[in-house]
This record gives C-alpha cells, structure tokens and sequence, in this order.
C-alpha cells in the first residue's frame, strides 16, 4: 500500500515561490550594483607627478627611475620630490666619497703620479660635495616641514638661494673631479671613478632641477 505524499497547501506554495523569486532578486540587484575588477579605482601614488616633474631635468629617465620608489612619500609634492632627490642624491654621493677615500689611501703606490694627484684631489672635491649637499638637505627638510607662506617671501627666497648655491656647489665639485683624470691615461681606474662620478653628477643637476622648479612655483604663487 503506498503511502499518500503529502500535499503542499496553496498558501505554502505561493511562500516558496515568492522566497525563491525574492532571492534571486536580490542576487540581481547584488551583482547589478557590485564593482568589477575592471571599475575598480586606480591606487593614488604620486607616480605620474614625479615623471612629469623629471621632464624639466636634463636626465629625465635617470631622475624618474631613480625617484620612483618616493612615489607614495612624494604624492602630489613638489617640495617632498625635491627633497627626495637632494637625500638620494647625498646618499649616492657618500658612496662614491667613500669608494674614493679608499683608492686614495693605495694612490701613492700606484705607478702613475698623474693618477695619483687625480684621486686625491677627487677625494677632497667629493668630500665637499657631501658637506654642501648636506647642508641643502637639512635647509630643504626644514622648508618642506614649515609653512612656506607662514612667513615672507623674502624669507624664502633666501632658504631657498642658500639650498640652490649648494646644490651648484656640489655638481661644480663633481666636474672637478672628473676634470681632474684628462690628462690620465686611459684604463680601469680612470673609467671607474669617471663613470661613478658621472652618475652622481646627473643626479645632483636632476636635484637642483627640481629644487629651481619647487622655488620658482613657491615664488610665483
């Protein structure tokens, strides 16, 4: 004997297929109104600020690859960038300062004098270029963390002559060097002190672009 199925009333099933019809309502209005991978806004760094920057340099490749892990300290900045590539810039400089001071500690017993009188003289240019580079940073770190119109412009221009003297200071101190090995004969030496002060040059002229952009920009407003 079978046994009877029991029968939905009409009220529960009219509640099932209203709960069924609700849900999946509901999951349309979800996905209707749920952003996509594709809608989703882009992370806001200073990237693009920094690469449009870099375009007023005179090694624009160098001065954006080189600056733009700063991207999310710098944002929308121009007192941040500056400031980024004066510290970068000392950075790089102390480690040619350094390389230096320890193949001027071998110089005399090179076999060239030539050579040797370039190194120390290199030494000694390099290691004003840190001082005056150092000088510039902590002037810059103390104008970025101010309020620049809090006081005159006077004032400013002056902080700013004394960042941008220092900066011209440090690149005149890095030709020197370089100026220095002319009359050096070619070899490994000479080619790896030249190309190290090279790269620190190109980086101290981007820093000093972006300092005469920051000042220009403040003065002007």
């Amino acid at each position: 004997m079978k046994t009877p199925q029991p029968q939905l009333q009409p009220r529960s099933l009219f509640f099932l297929l209203f709960s069924s019809t609700f849900f999946h309502s509901i999951q349309a209005v979800h996905y209707a109104f749920s952003p996509t991978p594709a809608t989703q806004p882009a992370p806001t760094d200073g990237s693009d600020f920094i690469r449009t920057s870099c375009n007023a340099t005179l090694y624009p490749d160098i001065c954006y690859t080189s600056l733009a892990g700063y991207s999310t300290t710098v944002q929308q900045n121009p007192a941040r960038l500056a400031t980024a590539a004066i510290a970068l810039t000392l950075s790089k400089v102390k480690r040619v300062s350094i390389y230096v001071s320890n193949l001027s500690r071998q110089a005399d017993y090179g076999a060239d004098p030539r050579a040797a009188a370039a190194i120390h003289d290199c030494f000694s240019n390099f290691g004003d270029a840190v001082d005056e580079i150092h000088g510039s940073l902590k002037q810059m770190r103390q104008l970025a963390s101010s309020a620049v119109h809090s006081g005159s412009k006077a004032s400013f221009r002056f902080q700013m002559s004394n960042v941008q003297t220092w900066m011209s200071a440090a690149l005149t101190d890095e030709d020197t060097c370089t100026d220095g090995f002319e009359d050096v004969p070619e070899g490994k030496l000479k080619k790896e002190v030249c190309d190290r002060a090279t790269y620190v040059k190109k980086l101290t002229s981007n820093a000093l672009a972006l300092v005469n952009t920051y000042a220009d920009t403040e003065i002007n407003l």
